[in-house]
């Protein structure tokens, strides 16, 4: 009862305030302000404007566009900017950064991923980017465990405006793209669409991709009223890459991808076409925002997502046993090769209500958010060569399906921020979340179809986030800390369910930040010290389920802790410097590593202390030069050249030097200039990746087991050699 009394007490916030009834500033700014830190706030972040997001690589997703951040990591299944890409930011993974859209998460609620490949092409949407290191500041819904990242597409253009885009590159990537706005009308009303539709072959066989995005905004802006309705489409059609390339096969032909692979009757190698990943998300919003006066704003948001989709295999050799059939074999033969389906079906519901108080020296934010997820999973058989084609495999599916479970999670949170400058030039900050999540898990799941998947569990979550900061002319230190919890994922725990049943816990983090600013002109520059402490981690020990699936167990301790620094110089008027560095340190203070033993059954040990955390590099650097000419006929022309380092990388948690990502560096070179005609303005880029072509693999996976000696799989993701694309955009 304290719980809802306290979520219905800052939902009742607006109407309790008092404001101040002068000008208000204009709402579109307000919507998603919630969820971003200011200039002042003590959490350590990057954004990125319109304007940079545009001039950005446009065959690249919006992680690869992010690759040149502190401490962020990214790389591409397939080897091209579209399709699964991935990212890190200090080593924390997808599932541990919470990604919102006008201050909806974007993560999915059983995964706590953000699988890219569904989500549009943003870079051209959204009007900027807020990336937080750590834990931030508040934020909703899933993955808000290590990093955030905040964008909008809420700002309204005062002028009507139209765009297209084209854009092709190696390895068959092309892109078009438009985009019009009817600006502010009379009356306050305004319209934006945009559409974006993109395909390429991809680097390594099988990694095609075929996209299409739609972006619809219809809206009223008034005084102190705004109304806004937003839809986005994500649809995408992908040749499944995640298995990545054996490291043998990777000697030979790196663009090797055996997804689909078999043996046709006569003994020729051949590839199931149809091999892929089919998704589509549909997202839509409505926003209503009222200003009570220039202090004073209330902000509501309604979230509807849906998502739908299949993943489709060729597979050889499948037991019969493994799919449920009525009958254990046929003709005695209980194996064959197999066509199926992995579907899935969801609906995510969110309602958020945000207040927003503003003075010269106090700054308020407290709002609630209400969340439900509805989850289906099934599986489908298209065909089975031992039953050949007329076998009537819809009555098949529609009698029962080989494996069919649910997932239902809901959140009721809230949250109460607060930086107050009792003097000048000093800020205090303090912030207050609230999490109650519920999670029910029904049915039978994929190869254990015996056992169900019957899991109810509640989690509470107080997270407390405080610090100062202090502001001396150009300069500014600050220091903070915060508490962070993550609950478990589906996969964590429908695996532990088919395994030994072991308690999983929630994860915990106390992450401590503290750090140093300077801005002038010409000049910024900044270094912070991290301190990211763990408890319970959930990680992959080599544990195995009865269906051969990799189960995760808590870890009792773990710490990342770095040192960023960062620095941009605008040496003249037309040469700008940037650059950054991350050391850091990622420490296990324990672990054990599990290898299935298929001798004597159960598992060979191995102990491990102080070890290394996978896949996260201690070095992580750029630099990068902008040439610009400020006058003449060349005065919009602009040159960029960069470099990426990213240190070595262990594929799994036991510092084996034989098990590692080497370090790789990276080049690239952008080429822009643009030019007005009496009707519209023209620009064309041209963009060289990887400029020095370095052969490398960006990350990688393994398993291992013991046979007598020791015996291992593994997987590598290639990147491209040296790689090409142009851009042409007319602007209206």
């Amino acid at each position: 009862m304290k719980k809802l009394l306290f979520i219905a007490a800052l939902f009742m916030l607006p109407l309790l305030l008092k404001a101040q009834e002068n000008q208000p500033e204009r709402l579109d700014s307000v919507v998603v302000s919630s969820t971003r830190a200011g200039a002042l706030t003590p959490v350590t972040f990057t954004t990125v404007g319109k304007k940079e997001l545009e001039q950005a690589n446009p065959l690249h997703s919006l992680p690869m566009a992010l690759s040149l951040l502190p401490s962020v990591v990214t790389y591409n299944e397939g080897g091209t900017g579209l399709g699964n890409s991935a990212m890190t930011i200090r080593g924390s993974k997808g599932s541990q950064i919470n990604v919102t859209l006008n201050g909806i998460t974007l993560n999915d609620s059983e995964s706590q991923e953000v699988f890219w490949v569904n989500i549009p092409a943003l870079t051209n949407l959204i009007s900027g980017v807020q990336l937080q290191r750590g834990l931030g500041t508040s934020a909703n819904g899933a993955g808000a465990f290590g990093a955030s990242i905040n964008m909008n597409t809420a700002f309204v253009l005062p002028e009507p405006s139209a765009r297209i885009e084209m854009a092709g590159g190696s390895f068959g990537s092309l892109i078009s793209s438009a985009a019009v706005s009817s600006g502010l009308l009379p009356g306050g009303f305004y319209l934006d669409l945009a559409w974006n539709i993109g395909h390429t072959d991809g680097y390594i066989r099988n990694a095609h991709v075929g996209s299409t995005s739609l972006y619809a905004v219809l809206g009223w802006l008034g005084s102190r009223n705004s109304l806004r309705l937003t839809y986005l489409l994500g649809a995408q059609v992908s040749g499944i890459t995640w298995d990545g390339i054996d490291p043998e096969k990777y000697k030979t032909d790196r663009r090797y991808n055996g997804a689909g692979e078999y043996v046709d009757d006569h003994g020729n190698i051949q590839y199931y076409p149809e091999q892929n990943d089919n998704y589509a998300q549909h997202h839509l919003q409505l926003n209503y925002t009222h200003q009570f006066g220039s202090s004073f704003s209330w902000s509501n948001t309604l979230n509807y997502t849906r998502g739908d989709g299949f993943d489709q295999y060729y597979k050889t050799g499948r037991k019969f046993a493994e799919f449920g059939f009525p009958f254990p074999s046929v003709d005695g033969v209980k194996k064959s090769d197999m066509i199926y389906r992995k579907r899935m079906g969801n609906n995510y519901w969110v309602f958020r209500s945000d207040a927003r108080y503003r003075t010269a020296r106090v700054k308020l934010d407290a709002g609630v958010n209400l969340s439900g997820y509805f989850g289906k999973h099934w599986g489908e058989v298209l065909w089975a060569r031992l039953l050949g084609e007329g076998y009537d495999y819809d009555s098949l599916n529609k009698s029962f399906s080989w494996y069919l479970n649910d997932g239902i999670k809901y959140e009721a949170g809230a949250f109460a921020r607060a930086e107050y400058q009792p003097l000048p030039w000093l800020t205090a900050f303090a912030d207050l979340q609230y999490r109650h999540i519920g999670y029910d898990l029904k049915g039978a799941d994929d190869k254990a179809s015996d056992i169900p998947l019957d899991y109810h569990a509640d989690w509470d979550f107080f997270n407390p986030r405080a610090g100062v900061t202090a502001a001396f002319g150009r300069h500014k230190i600050y220091a903070s800390a915060a508490l962070g919890h993550r609950e478990p994922g589906r996969s964590d725990i429908k695996e532990n369910i088919k395994g030994e049943l072991i308690p999983i816990k929630p994860e915990r983090m106390v992450d401590i930040e503290a750090g140093w600013g300077y801005e002038s002109e010409r000049l910024s520059a900044g270094v912070n010290i991290y301190l990211m402490e763990y408890w319970d981690m959930l990680l992959e020990s080599g544990k195995l389920n009865f269906s051969g699936y990799a189960i995760k167990e808590n870890v009792g301790r773990g710490w990342r802790r770095g040192i960023e620094m960062q620095a941009a110089w605008k040496a003249i008027e037309w040469l700008r410097l940037d650059g950054n560095l991350t050391l850091s340190t990622n420490k296990l203070k324990h672990f054990t590593a599990y290898l299935e033993n298929w001798v004597e059954g159960g598992y060979v040990t191995e102990e491990y202390e102080n070890t290394t955390m996978l896949l996260s590099p201690s070095i992580v650097g750029m630099w990068r030069v902008n040439l610009a000419p400020f006058s003449g006929k060349w005065k919009a022309l602009s040159l960029n050249l960069s470099g990426k380092y990213v240190g070595k990388q262990y594929w799994d948690n036991t510092r084996n030097p034989d098990r590692c990502v080497p370090a790789y560096y990276t080049m690239a070179l952008q080429l822009s200039h643009s030019f007005a005609l009496p009707s519209c303005r023209i620009g064309i880029s041209f963009n060289i990746d990887n400029l020095l072509n370095n052969l490398y693999y960006a990350s990688a996976w393994v398993y291992r087991a013991w046979d007598g000696a020791e015996y291992t799989e593994a997987g590598l993701y290639p990147q491209p050699p040296r790689n090409y694309s142009v851009k042409l955009s007319l602007s209206f």
